[in-house]
């Protein structure tokens, strides 16, 4: 990629900006970059994509909009370099480069955002790679830090040029998936960017009648507020702790008072008389942090029940569950709702399904 000349505006600077991928949402975080594309002004462009990770080209000026992604777990910018062995990376003139970008990241967000440099590369205890992540971190007026240190730079053979080596560095102090509302945490909470799927998979609209059973910590219920409130929104949770907790994280998200939340059980909603909601979603217990596999084989089939006696024909009710041949027996034994599609995703070492049903006519 060339440099850009001297004289040009930082804000017409083209880069390669990496987006890390959860596997399984590289096509959420492709339809996302191309809705960006629409409405960014500056062109940005798809350069490639594996399964996780998807690779663009565009304008500096596009950084904070890439950050904000829903689906990708963090945005880094990429420099490549024609050389065979990391150790060059020390020449001035390389080290320049990296400096440049570093300030510009450091520039961008808000003053004291980073304390440390933290070099992420294989043998990056190597007398090579400690005195790079030095010289990164006196450029960039921080310390080496290598166990804590937020100004991510990861250092790797090229996937851009297909020769050399790539410098990475995080465009933000954590990951974009680290959502800053999250205050308050529950067991089994799902990850922001999979609940940003699922919400995605919704085909959400303006005029939903959304309802989120088994809530949690409430993320499925920030993530689709971000994208707008829809007509009626509800979160159930038999926990009380559970309920305390969404409350905390739509106050910290500044959605207080547009979820009506239900200390309820998921099985039993006995305040709906009538079918009234067309989206639903459940992150349903895995039997490890939550629940057990036994108790699961009694509650799938309860919830996917009360789900269908509160959905309108045609709901569409997305779930998420790492029970994968249970979902499947009991989706078997009924005939409430309809499989659409299953999209294998990767969740801290597991490889649960986000599932997508339609309610069939009642």
């Amino acid at each position: 990629m060339a440099l850009p000349e001297p004289d040009e505006p930082a804000s017409e600077i083209t880069e390669i900006v990496e987006l890390e991928v959860l596997e399984g949402l590289v096509p959420f975080v492709l339809d996302e970059v191309a809705a960006l594309a629409t409405t960014t002004g500056p062109p940005i462009e798809v350069v490639d994509h594996d399964d996780t990770a998807v690779r663009v080209r565009s304008p500096r000026s596009s950084r904070s909009a890439l950050v904000g992604l829903r689906t990708s777990v963090a945005a880094h910018v990429v420099l490549s370099f024609e050389v065979s062995r990391p150790r060059t990376l020390l020449s001035p003139e390389h080290l320049r480069r990296i400096a440049d970008l570093v300030g510009s990241i450091q520039r961008a967000n808000p003053k004291g955002s980073f304390s440390g440099v933290r070099i992420s590369a294989a043998g990056s205890d190597s007398v090579d790679l400690r005195r790079f992540a030095d010289e990164v971190a006196r450029a960039a007026g921080l310390v080496s830090d290598p166990d804590d240190g937020d100004l991510l730079v990861r250092v790797r053979r090229s996937r851009v040029i297909g020769r050399g080596w790539d410098v990475l560095v995080r465009l933000t102090p954590r990951p974009s998936a680290t959502r800053r509302w999250r205050v308050a945490d529950y067991p089994g909470a799902v990850n922001a960017t999979i609940a940003a799927a699922m919400v995605a998979t919704t085909r959400p609209t303006r005029d939903d009648r959304y309802l989120n059973l088994m809530c949690g910590s409430g993320t499925l219920l920030v993530e689709r507020l971000a994208l707008g409130a829809p007509l009626e929104m509800v979160g159930v949770d038999h926990s009380p702790m559970a309920v305390e907790a969404t409350n905390a994280n739509l106050r910290a998200a500044r959605y207080k008072g547009r979820v009506d939340l239900w200390e309820a059980d998921a099985t039993a909603l006995g305040d709906v008389h009538r079918p009234r909601f067309d989206v639903l979603v459940a992150d349903l217990p895995w039997g490890t942090l939550l629940g057990s596999h036994a108790d699961n084989a009694t509650l799938y089939p309860s919830v996917l029940a009360e789900a269908a006696r509160v959905a309108v024909s045609g709901a569409r009710f997305v779930v998420l569950t790492h029970e994968v041949r249970l979902i499947g027996r009991v989706l078997d034994r009924q005939s409430a709702w309809r499989p659409i599609t299953e999209i294998r995703v990767f969740q801290k070492g597991h490889h649960p399904r986000l599932i997508l049903l339609e309610r069939a006519a009642s």
